[in-house]
């Protein structure tokens, strides 16, 4: 697993690099008269300004900036067992508030709508699973070497349906830490949930490493691991993602367009081998 994914990490460097070189070559596309590129005819027009898009994307990269946004986070998964699959649409709007002059309170609500198939043997299920709120408090400004961080709690609430979710109310601490440096982010999110009430015993702690690079005009390419540990039943799951997003404006409506792919490096037996994503996030800067 070690090498595959430093393997990983080489190719998303390497793809980073190349993009980013194409970027600076220069180019004899169409132009209009004021020496500016031609807009694209269509509902999705161009962002007002490269620097607006690219401070948008630098801001959506780190999970606790001050800026609002409603991701729609849109995920099909298979196999389970030999021919299950799992449509998952997450819901997960992130709301910061200014609690003084120097901290926010970021709080961020995933709200899972489910349709799989044969995920369990021989059953068909669509509705809710159980919500993720989780709220950090974090400095506005970056401490003097950089890093951006934030302390919270996590809980889960029970709005899964039955065989969905686990009917059981969770909560436990999460913490954010990260640094940005030029076009690059990179960082973690962390956090440990144990049942405080219901029918399932939890523990579990979610850690999720992350690497972003600004290619330019909106554009972020990003690797990220959203790893599981289940310390009950002893179990990693870890899909490793690469994504590709674009900020644009639709009308007057700033969004974010992601695209991109995960495979399983470790996931229970009968679990899922690989995922597709797309994600359409709303944002609301200030």
């Amino acid at each position: 697993m070690k090498n595959l994914f430093v393997t990983l990490v080489s190719v998303f460097l390497l793809i980073a690099a190349s993009v980013t070189s194409a970027d600076e070559t220069p180019g004899t596309g169409d132009q209009s008269p004021a020496g500016k590129p031609a807009a694209a005819s269509g509902t999705v027009t161009a962002a007002p300004g490269d620097k607006s898009a690219d401070e948008l994307a630098k801001q959506l990269s780190n999970p606790i900036s001050s800026l609002i946004s409603v991701p729609f986070q849109y995920n099909y998964s298979r196999t389970y067992g030999d021919n299950g699959y799992r449509n998952l649409l997450n819901i997960q709007p992130v709301i910061p508030v200014s609690i003084s002059q120097d901290w926010n309170l970021i709080s961020r609500t995933i709200v899972p709508v489910i349709q799989q198939k044969n995920v369990q043997p021989d059953r068909s299920q669509f509705g809710f699973g159980d919500t993720t709120q989780s709220f950090w408090f974090s400095p506005k400004k970056p401490t003097s070497s950089g890093l951006i961080w934030g302390v919270g709690a996590a809980g889960l609430i029970p709005t899964g349906i039955d065989g969905i979710g686990a009917d059981t109310w969770g909560f436990g601490p999460t913490v954010v830490v990260l640094k940005q440096s030029g076009p690059w982010t990179y960082g973690f999110l962390a956090n440990q949930i144990w049942d405080t009430g219901g029918q399932a015993n939890i523990s579990s702690m979610f850690f999720q490493p992350f690497l972003a690079k600004g290619l330019g005009k909106g554009r972020t390419l990003s690797l990220n691991a959203e790893s599981t540990y289940d310390w009950i039943n002893h179990q990693w799951t870890i899909p490793i993602n690469v994504a590709y997003s674009a900020v644009s404006k639709w009308g007057d409506q700033m969004v974010s367009n992601q695209f991109g792919a995960g495979w399983y490096a470790e996931s229970p037996a009968g679990g899922a081998d690989w995922q597709l994503r797309y994600t359409l996030t709303l944002l609301f800067p200030k």
